[in-house]
């Protein structure tokens, strides 16, 4: 595991030096590239940015959810022009059903609610999920950058408060208790949800 840690500083240490000539771009291109290539080290770099200028933190907020939603936008396309099978080869039959029950039910929330949450949450299968559901596109991506937008936000404030070295113990403990904390939003937006059904009733009434 330290070799393996030791490895992944040096990575994001190569990543932060060409990133160095970009200035405030550096953010939107890691998390441009993060969501249209392989995954890369988005919230190490989102860190490094806002702890070196607590004052541009909303700006590196912003710019870093604006580069995921952008950079999800290939994968939509590929989703929407015959992306059913790909989808399909990466996922259970019964998580494609549950996954296409949740855009049906509530579309903004089936995307943004993983958008939330970092690895291991495995984000592409659900931006794949919206197009080949046929989520439109304006709506998708509202939702990837309202996504990101909370994720990135909760980050820099633990990073304001805590130190850039709050990524590597986040990570730990969302590997670690994943199951817990998805149960645990998961349940908090379905209260959230059903609280604002029961009054949209009463206004009705």
């Amino acid at each position: 595991m330290k070799t393996i840690g030791h490895i992944l500083a040096k990575y994001t240490a190569w990543i932060l030096h060409l990133l160095g000539p970009l200035g405030m771009w550096g953010v939107f291109a890691i998390a441009f590239a993060d969501s249209a290539l392989l995954g890369m080290p988005v919230d190490a770099v989102v860190a490094f940015y806002v702890y070196q200028n607590h004052r541009r933190m909303l700006l590196y907020v912003i710019m870093a959810s604006l580069g995921s939603a952008l950079g999800s936008i290939p994968l939509y396309v590929v989703g929407y022009f015959g992306g059913e099978k790909v989808l399909r080869k990466r996922i259970s039959e019964e998580r494609f059903q549950r996954i296409h029950r949740s855009f049906e039910e509530h579309e903004f929330w089936a995307l943004m609610f993983p958008g939330m949450l970092p690895p291991p949450m495995p984000f592409k299968i659900f931006v794949l999920g919206a197009a080949v559901f046929e989520m439109r596109f304006r709506d998708f991506l509202a939702a990837v950058f309202a996504g990101r937008f909370v994720r990135f936000l909760v980050l820099s404030l633990l990073t304001v408060w805590f130190g850039p070295q709050i990524v590597g113990v986040m990570g730990t403990v969302v590997r670690q208790h994943f199951s817990w904390l998805l149960g645990a939003i998961t349940g908090g937006v379905l209260v959230w949800l059903l609280m604002r059904r029961s009054r949209r009733r009463g206004t009705a009434l």
